[in-house]
């Protein structure tokens, strides 16, 4: 593991709140923390509302593709965060794990994952305080 911080975020599908948490972090935290998205059961693509949403605040997650959650991405990340998977996260000793209880943007529209996204924004810019990583915007 590197010296800095490493955070996975995973949902079912990997194709909303997940990649849109993961896009949060990265845009705030910069290079200072490694950033890593999964699903359980992975879609085919992207959410487009999620897309259109974030790139209403100039984060583009367009490029993006839903990827499976594997044991190995779990043991190189220092904090594992769901977003309502149930328990289908392997549990390591050591890890820290919190389980973010947000709404399921798929088959939402844009007015509805707004505030999801908006939420998301705030608990990763609470989890940078904690990791005591300052956000860069």
């Amino acid at each position: 593991m590197s010296d800095k911080p490493s955070v996975l975020f995973v949902c079912v599908h990997n194709a909303g709140r997940s990649q849109m948490a993961a896009a949060w972090l990265s845009h705030l935290a910069g290079d200072r923390v490694e950033v890593r998205s999964a699903g359980s059961n992975p879609g085919d693509q992207v959410n487009p509302a999620a897309v259109a949403v974030m790139a209403e605040v100039g984060i583009d997650i367009s490029a993006e593709t839903p990827k499976i959650l594997t044991v190995d991405a779990v043991k190189e990340s220092d904090v594992c965060i769901t977003m309502g998977c149930g328990d289908t996260c392997p549990v390591f000793p050591g890890k820290r794990y919190l389980d973010w209880q947000l709404d399921d943007p798929a088959s939402q529209g844009v007015e509805a994952v707004r505030p999801i996204r908006d939420e998301i924004e705030r608990r990763v810019r609470g989890l940078l305080e904690e990791l005591d990583v300052p956000a860069e915007r």
